[in-house]
């Protein structure tokens, strides 16, 4: 069962990379879901500059490390947890430890029109105030078991006494990304995600958002690696990420550099 299930695991990575939009042969990148926008954004500058196009799959971080483990033909791996990229390297799949590209932040968000947006104080007040209303409301958040803001999440939740109280209001999403879209569905009160996906034009437009005190939490120290498939064209992307412009978008996005 546990070897079917690598297979299954596999053909899917595959489907998802064939299926993916961009110019057939360009390296590909996986990136932890909070980059959906930022790294994005950053690709297409970096095509504008250099010609070269980049295949992008966002998703959690867990689940592309065990995939690039597995052989997955990922060049570059940006994630939400250094802690994944230091595993790698220890088992011999990326070229050396990789450097900390951001610090990632959490943020409760919801949908604008609620008009009940918590305080920087009492920034879950809005949890409390769903377990007072029932089921009838859900509160959204990524998969702590693969997804570093989930994980961020649960601890927020913990540090407020409301990880036990919220099981049966949790939805869980596949990552953290998906979790943004939970969080501003109509039965949503809302959710814990990252908070350059908040600061992104297409979500900033329907929602509103509170930081997370960043001591709730274990610190999002997200590092980038190449991996022992990367070629020049992803070593160029990779090196451009530090320099100033790539530091900039990320900067754009509420990503602070450590």
């Amino acid at each position: 069962m546990r070897k079917a299930k690598v297979i299954y695991g596999w053909l899917l990575t595959c489907l998802l990379l064939v299926g993916a939009p961009a110019q057939a042969g360009a390296p590909i990148v996986a990136a932890a879901s909070d980059l959906q926008f930022a790294l994005t954004e950053a690709a297409e500058q970096f095509q504008q500059e250099t010609g070269h196009a980049l295949r992008l799959n966002f998703g959690s971080s867990g689940n592309f490390r065990r995939q690039i483990a597995q052989g997955a033909p990922f060049e570059l791996y940006l994630s939400a947890d250094e802690r994944y990229v230091q595993a790698l390297y220890e088992e011999g799949y990326t070229q050396d430890e990789g450097v900390i590209y951001a610090i990632g932040r959490l943020v409760w968000l919801q949908r604008a029109e609620r008009g009940d947006l918590p305080n920087e104080e009492a920034p879950l007040e809005a949890v409390q105030a769903a377990l007072e209303a029932g089921a009838s409301e859900r509160i959204a958040l990524a998969n702590p078991e693969h997804a570093p803001y989930g994980v961020a999440a649960q601890q927020a939740l913990e540090h407020a006494g409301l990880w036990e109280q919220t099981e049966p209001l949790r939805i869980l999403g596949e990552n953290v990304s998906q979790a943004a879209q939970f969080a501003l569905s109509d039965d949503a009160r809302g959710g814990l995600v990252a908070y350059s996906l908040a600061l992104a034009p297409t979500l900033g437009e329907r929602s509103e958002y509170v930081l997370i005190p960043e001591d709730w939490h274990s610190p999002l120290r997200q590092r980038m690696v190449l991996t022992n498939q990367a070629g020049e064209i992803a070593t160029a992307f990779y090196q451009w990420l530090q320099e100033d412009e790539g530091q900039s978008i990320l900067r754009n996005y509420g990503f602070n550099a450590e």
